[in-house]
């Protein structure tokens, strides 16, 4: 062998082993399956109780605990930030708390979860695409990939290896808070957007520095409570269940999803918390979902009996993690007395420990101790805002186009934009945006409505103001208005009617002949039978997030809308809930309605 080879072969494998020993795993050559079953063998109780121990970053009473209880994940609520929210920030903070695990006997790093639903939509500057809804509008499963895609490395850019996403609910009645979280009211389009999603998320291969752990949520049934309230009861045989509601999970298992959060609902009467059948005679060995299965916010004090009979019943169900953002210390001692007097069996707690540690092997978290900082500086950056753009002009739905007004020419002489929502980015981005309800105003960075139209023909020509004031001065208005942002129950709503200040200010655009494009702002289908002979055009835009320059791509023609809805658009609160699998009903627009030009 010549020499010149044998000096390659050297520094090759002088870099593999380099490699090795650089890395926090002590086994990185064997199989995970062989890492885990060696890891497992050398824990204690508290150890192992400690990894399905999750706590919201805010009520950590010390961060030295993640090293005292061995605390296996950290989470950041709706809202709950570092005083830096900048992505830098987040970094900072989320590796700190991972040098205290690595200070444990075993080193075991830490998971961080967040909500990242919509981008990651608790980092200031950092990009927020549509909400689920919208993106189930576009009908586009590889764009909804591209945005997981980014989300993923903005996540990953803040030091985080786990969000709570996608939500693959089959929302069945728009009267609920969360229909928005939902990609459609038909389990086949959230299956394939969902699979796609996760794809986006977790990416091709795991152990990338750009993938993060997806977990499909809210195991099962979420979408289908009676009335629409959130957290209740879904009333249904198991075969229809099964097809509307379990359906689409087989697409985020068959993608690798790693993780599944339980639903705060019930399943005629029974809490999904406490279900044996449905987490893990269905979920874990029917469907042979082999990640880990994480309780929702302090959902198993939901369940019957005192607190130790919740803790039994939701772990003795399959649940592995408790998200437990409270009284941690008190769950450690109470689960820790449970196993000793064997009302939950010790081969439960090894189940639950030996999931948590194979998702952690398989993602990589060894290697993954120290944020890419590369990614960080890449947070809220132009190319991923592009994605975004693209993700808001996609997702646009075309109800209304008398007279062909739209597309809207660049050289009108003056264009009123008006409407609560016309210059505000946090009503534009909605709920689960930088705190849990959303907020109003310059939340975070971002082009709104009213910029977007400036941009696109210059701001000479472009006046805004809020409530319609001096209307009869303009030939065009662009009114828009919607839903304020809102999240899980508190958005639950028995009226889905437009505001009577909105209504009033349409009717008086149209006794004054000025022709109305309306573009709407919500979550759900709203009811617009009294306004929609009063409006020229109407664009059905969701919660399309920061990037107002597609709305702005479609009005003035540079791009096509494509957008089809979602959801049946019902004409009267009676006909609520209605969807694509009711016949014979009157509705405004039938599913997958859409116009074009």
């Amino acid at each position: 062998m010549k020499p010149i080879i044998l000096l390659f072969l050297s520094l090759a494998i002088f870099s593999c082993e380099d490699k090795t020993s650089d890395s926090g795993d002590p086994d990185a050559g064997l199989p995970i399956s062989e890492k885990v079953n060696k890891l497992l063998a050398q824990m204690t109780l508290e150890e192992k109780i400690g990894q399905m121990t999750q706590v919201n970053k805010s009520n950590l009473l010390k961060e030295s605990d993640i090293r005292d209880y061995y605390l296996g994940s950290i989470l950041s609520g709706g809202g709950v930030a570092p005083p830096n929210r900048r992505a830098s920030g987040w970094a900072d903070m989320v590796d700190r708390f991972q040098g205290y695990a690595l200070q444990t006997r075993l080193k075991i790093p830490i998971l961080y979860g967040i909500d990242a639903v919509h981008g990651n939509n608790n980092v200031l500057d950092a990009v927020i695409f549509p909400h689920n809804i919208g993106l189930g509008a576009t009908r586009d499963a590889a764009l909804v990939e591209k945005v997981a895609k980014v989300t993923a490395e903005e996540v990953a850019g803040a030091g985080i290896h786990w969000t709570f996403a996608p939500c693959i609910a089959v929302p069945q009645d728009e009267r609920w808070g969360r229909t928005y979280e939902g990609f459609a009211e038909m389990p086949d389009l959230v299956n394939e957007l969902g699979a796609a999603s996760v794809r986006g998320l977790q990416g091709s291969d795991l152990t990338a520095k750009t993938s993060v752990l997806a977990c499909a949520k809210h195991y099962v049934a979420d979408g289908g409570t009676q009335n629409g309230k959130d957290q209740g009861n879904v009333i249904l045989d198991e075969a229809t269940l099964r097809s509307i509601h379990l359906s689409p999970y087989d697409g985020a298992i068959g993608a690798g999803v790693q993780t599944v959060m339980a639903s705060y609902s019930s399943i005629n009467g029974q809490k999904m918390h406490g279900s044996a059948y449905w987490l893990t005679s269905v979920l874990k060995n029917e469907k042979q979902f082999d990640g880990l299965l994480v309780s929702d916010w302090a959902a198993i004090r939901q369940l019957p009996g005192s607190n130790d009979d919740q803790i039994t019943n939701s772990i003795n169900a399959g649940l592995d993690i408790i998200m437990l953002p409270d009284n941690y210390k008190e769950f450690i001692s109470a689960l820790k007395n449970l196993v000793e007097t064997n009302k939950v069996p010790l081969t439960r707690i090894d189940d639950a420990v030996r999931r948590i540690l194979t998702v952690k092997y398989r993602l990589g978290l060894w290697e993954k101790t120290k944020t890419e900082r590369s990614l960080t500086g890449a947070v809220g950056s132009d190319s991923h805002r592009l994605v975004a753009r693209e993700a808001v002009r996609k997702s646009l739905v075309v109800l209304k186009n008398e007279g062909n007004l739209l597309p809207l020419s660049k050289s009108i002489s003056t264009i009123l934009v008006t409407g609560s929502h016309g210059d505000n980015i946090g009503f534009q981005c909605g709920g689960w945006t930088m705190e849990w309800q959303g907020g109003s105003g310059p939340i975070t960075k971002g082009t709104t409505v009213y910029r977007a139209i400036q941009n696109a023909v210059g701001e000479g020509s472009v006046f805004f103001m809020e409530n319609g004031l001096d209307e009869t001065l303009f030939p065009l208005a662009i009114v828009v208005i919607g839903e304020e942002p809102y999240a899980e129950g508190a958005g639950d709503r028995n009226d889905l009617s437009l505001k009577s200040s909105d209504v009033a200010m349409i009717k008086s655009f149209k006794s004054n002949g000025i022709p109305v494009v309306l573009i709407l702002m919500s979550g759900r289908p709203m009811i617009i039978s009294n306004i929609i002979d009063d409006c020229d055009a109407i664009v059905a835009a969701w919660l399309p997030g920061t990037e107002g320059d597609g709305i702005a791509d479609i009005l003035f023609g540079d791009y096509k809308p494509t957008g089809k809805l979602p959801h049946t658009w019902p004409a009267t609160m009676g006909q609520i809930p209605v969807n694509g699998l009711s016949t014979g009903l009157p509705v405004q627009f039938p599913y997958g309605y859409g116009l074009t030009w």
